[in-house]
């Protein structure tokens, strides 16, 4: 019997809660693992071509840690690996892998560790949980991390909030996007943040969405970001114009999040973004997409 383990993708901030707040998205990472005389990795689709096929995947790199963390060694598997979260897009396509290899090693081993510690070891080697912590426990997290625990709340989203996601057809490192942002900031921009990542959260618990406009600004990453991800600037200030609830650069990018009102129609929206596309000369794909609520899933059984 196949043991598959599906995984959300995320966006990470929402705008002000950098590090800290974000959100499941209905495009996943599948893995499908089976007994094996010896290991095979295999990548399937157009989004993984050229990824490696051995075990030096990252995947399977992500099985070993665990397998590492518990002092038991893996046995041999024929794993086999698909995606429809487009790669570095700012769509948390590295934290679904490896949130994915995480819950996979731990079912192969037989579940030596609980979920918080499986969200405590995927946020130490992520950095931060802004993004492993939605593609496991699914809708919207903000979540605290120490640098050893991870301390999540997840909220369950409003019923009638949905996201728009403006994907370019360009990467951009999460590396590059971290590297233009400044090592100090002035006391009026940490307030400022600070402030709209409370707005923002409280918003979404109690689901003010009328509030989002205005609380999802930032002066920590956007501002920064912005040169690197064109068009960016125009549809912060102008999508709230063409019906979108807020927006907000998706992660590190360069994919941007609008969110919506599901009862309301998006065509506005597209073609304020399709027109932004357009004048920055860039191609690139729209979504309108629920949220997922379920986050992360492990069906079937590793042998049997």
């Amino acid at each position: 019997m196949t043991l598959e383990v599906r995984v959300p993708a995320s966006s990470a901030n929402l705008g002000p809660g950098f590090d800290c707040l974000g959100l499941s998205l209905p495009l996943y990472t599948t893995l499908r693992l089976r007994p094996a005389p010896q290991l095979t990795v295999v990548p399937q689709g157009a989004v993984l071509a050229g990824t490696p096929a051995d075990e030096s995947n990252y995947v399977y790199r992500g099985m070993v840690a665990l397998a590492q963390e518990v002092g038991r060694p893996l046995p041999p598997l024929h794993l086999e690996i698909e995606s429809e979260i487009p790669l570095a897009r700012g769509l948390g396509s590295s934290a679904a892998a490896l949130v994915a290899a995480l819950l996979a090693a731990n079912a192969v081993l037989d579940e030596p560790l609980s979920r918080p510690e499986l969200l405590d070891l995927a946020s130490r080697t992520e950095g931060h949980p802004d993004n492993v912590a939605p593609a496991l426990l699914g809708g919207i997290v903000v979540a605290t991390f120490d640098g050893q625990r991870a301390q999540p709340l997840r909220i369950e989203p409003p019923a009638n909030l949905g996201a728009t996601v403006l994907i370019p057809d360009f990467e951009l490192s999460t590396a590059e996007a971290r590297r233009v942002m400044p090592q100090h900031y002035s006391r009026a921009d940490a307030v400022f943040t600070a402030s709209h990542a409370a707005l923002t959260t409280a918003a979404l618990l109690s689901g003010r969405l009328d509030l989002l406009a205005g609380a999802m600004q930032d002066r920590l990453h956007q501002p920064y970001r912005a040169p690197l991800v064109p068009g960016l600037e125009n549809i912060l200030a102008g999508a709230g114009d063409h019906g979108a609830l807020g927006a907000a650069l998706s992660g590190a990018g360069p994919a941007v999040l609008c969110l919506h009102d599901t009862a309301q129609s998006t065509e506005a929206l597209h073609a304020f973004l399709r027109q932004v596309m357009a004048e920055e000369g860039l191609s690139g794909q729209l979504l309108d997409l629920p949220l997922d609520r379920a986050g992360a899933s492990v069906t079937g059984i590793f042998g049997g």
